[in-house]
């Protein structure tokens, strides 16, 4: 590691890097930081891939050295425990969700967390589950059951923890939209438990109550076929 990439000399750059009126931004989404995520990427960029590195910026516990650590490590390098316990650290929604995306979903080990996530008890970790399950509804559904993971939805959704609640919503969705044969059961559970029909969506923004992201979802794909076609 060179002089220019020690970690305090990382930190001090992430400090620098600091705005107070970003990180009044996100803590009102319940994040920890106030370091734009485009200056944050750029510093990655430069970084490139350094596992220790990235290693000792997730042991600062800091939110910024976190989603950094994040972008500068290599996937496939920490093993199932580390993962699960860095997880369950991972208390902060950007944190949380950048973890899961970038570096769980490339793990070799995401199968196997992904059963024992969605299972657990603590609905954070449970939402890292869901967000798992959610990516292989739409990329790998084979040996999934569909239709048992919308059973759960329908009995579990409505009365969710915040977080859990919104990755069961998004995987409702996904079936919905990838599923074409489960798609008017999806809608109608949607439509009955009425999850998020209410929520606040800026114009040009889809909705996350699932009937209206279903619908929406299907008719772009179905214009981009019809304008190939």
């Amino acid at each position: 590691m060179t002089a220019t990439t020690t970690t305090a000399g990382v930190l001090a750059e992430l400090a620098a890097l600091e705005d107070p009126r970003v990180r009044a931004v996100n803590e009102r989404h319940g994040d920890d930081h106030g370091v734009n995520l485009g200056r944050l990427r750029a510093l990655a960029k430069r970084l490139k891939t350094q596992h220790d590195l990235a290693r000792e910026l997730w042991r600062t516990g800091d939110g910024a050295a976190r989603l950094l650590a994040v972008l500068v490590c290599r996937p496939r390098a920490f093993d199932r425990d580390e993962l699960d316990a860095m997880l369950r650290e991972a208390r902060t929604p950007k944190v949380h969700d950048w973890l899961v995306g970038y570096v769980v979903k490339k793990s070799p080990h995401a199968e196997e967390l992904r059963v024992a996530w969605s299972a657990d008890p603590d609905p954070v970790v449970a939402s890292a589950g869901w967000a798992l399950t959610t990516d292989r509804v739409a990329k790998k559904p084979e040996g999934l059951d569909l239709p048992g993971l919308l059973d759960t939805v329908e009995a579990e959704l409505k009365d969710a923890p915040e977080r859990l609640q919104w990755a069961m919503n998004h995987c409702l969705a996904q079936i919905g939209i990838e599923h074409p044969g489960l798609r008017e059961r999806a809608v109608d559970i949607g439509e009955r438990l009425g999850v998020l029909k209410d929520y606040p969506t800026p114009p040009g923004c889809t909705s996350p109550y699932a009937p209206v992201w279903i619908a929406e979802i299907v008719r772009r794909r179905a214009g981009v076929q019809s304008g190939r076609s």
